[in-house]
């Protein structure tokens, strides 16, 4: 089968930091399902784990953490899918990646497609998705069906894969959201996805929530990287909560966070799957969930960009353009 591969850790721009290659088709076991792989999204997990250092891989590796297909195949423990049916999924950071022709996934961690999506715009969704609505529902405690309306949260890195779903998620869960971003382009994006208020992450955050009219917020979602850790400290409020997905070696200082008696979370979604916790189906649950809601009108894909076809080409400059960290909604790659 056909695969996009890696032996090295390089420069995106050096034509070797991916390979195609050709790789025996592998064969479902236990809950595993084997998936004809349409098209995957790429995101900044994809970049980390390519970044270069000094690592030569025996054996050709395969990485990637989205991708929307079809069930060819399943083991002998699988039950909730079926050859012919429709899926969408983020995978497990310690197996194979979806950058290959046909996967193998557990199923528990895999939803039904959206109907009314195409594989292209599915490929865009599971990974931001599951981290969001994890963030938000398991980590911060929200209630996804609104028994917290009228809260507030601020969402930095309104723009990115993260950021556009969880604006959906959260004005879903009838909060008042507050997104940041800062450039033209990506401020009218955040607007369409249903940011109520918007403010410049290049600036000083603190002032311009407050010229919005909050002086806290309920909740905040640090979805880019932690140099905003003293600005949501600071904009939290008492018993307040912030969650953040971006690892950091940069200072945390928790001093205001005691005197609010205000709360932390981390939101890792490979988590359940690495750890084989026994609340693994949760992930299966929520994007089943979410593809209803999508069918239904309600939620929306945040693709931006597809390349096609599916090579290491292809691969290199969607990796090039996540570098940048410019990119707003998702990148994807489709089509073997």
């Amino acid at each position: 089968m056909k695969a996009v591969a890696l032996t090295r850790y390089l420069p995106v721009s050096d034509p070797d930091a991916f390979l195609d290659v050709d790789l025996p088709k592998p064969v479902p076991q236990g809950r595993d399902i084997l998936v004809a792989v349409k098209a995957v999204a790429v995101n900044p997990v994809d970049v980390k784990v390519r970044a270069p250092k000094d690592k030569v891989e025996a054996e050709p590796r395969v990485i990637g953490y989205d991708a929307s297909g079809v069930v060819e195949a399943v083991g002998p423990q699988a039950t909730l899918f079926k050859p012919g049916d429709e899926v969408y999924y983020a995978g497990d950071i310690t197996r194979a990646g979806t950058n290959q022709e046909f996967h193998l996934v557990d199923e528990r961690i895999v939803g039904h497609k959206p109907r009314t999506l195409s594989h292209a715009e599915a490929a865009a969704l599971p990974l931001t998705t599951i981290t969001a609505y994890e963030a938000f529902f398991d980590r911060l405690r929200i209630d996804r069906d609104g028994a917290d309306r009228g809260r507030s949260i601020l969402i930095v890195g309104g723009a990115g894969g993260v950021g556009s779903i969880g604006i959906q998620l959260a004005r879903r869960a009838g909060l008042t959201v507050i997104a940041t971003a800062s450039r033209p382009e990506t401020i009218a994006w955040v607007k369409e996805l249903g940011a109520d208020h918007v403010v410049n992450h290049r600036q000083d955050l603190a002032p311009q929530v407050r010229a919005a009219g909050f002086e806290y917020v309920d909740y905040v979602a640090i979805f880019n990287d932690m140099r905003h850790w003293e600005a949501a400290v600071d904009l939290v409020r008492p018993q307040g909560a912030i969650v953040s997905i971006d690892n950091t070696d940069l200072p945390m200082p928790m001093a205001g966070m005691k005197t609010k008696s205000a709360s932390f979370h981390w939101e890792f979604m490979f988590a359940r799957a690495m750890h084989q916790t026994p609340d693994m189906i949760e992930q299966h649950r929520l994007l089943s969930f979410v593809a209803g809601e999508i069918d239904a009108g309600r939620l929306r894909t945040t693709l931006t960009e597809v390349l096609e076809p599916i090579n290491a080409a292809n691969l290199r400059e969607a990796h090039r353009r996540v570098e940048t960290g410019a990119a707003k909604g998702k990148i994807v790659v489709q089509g073997f």
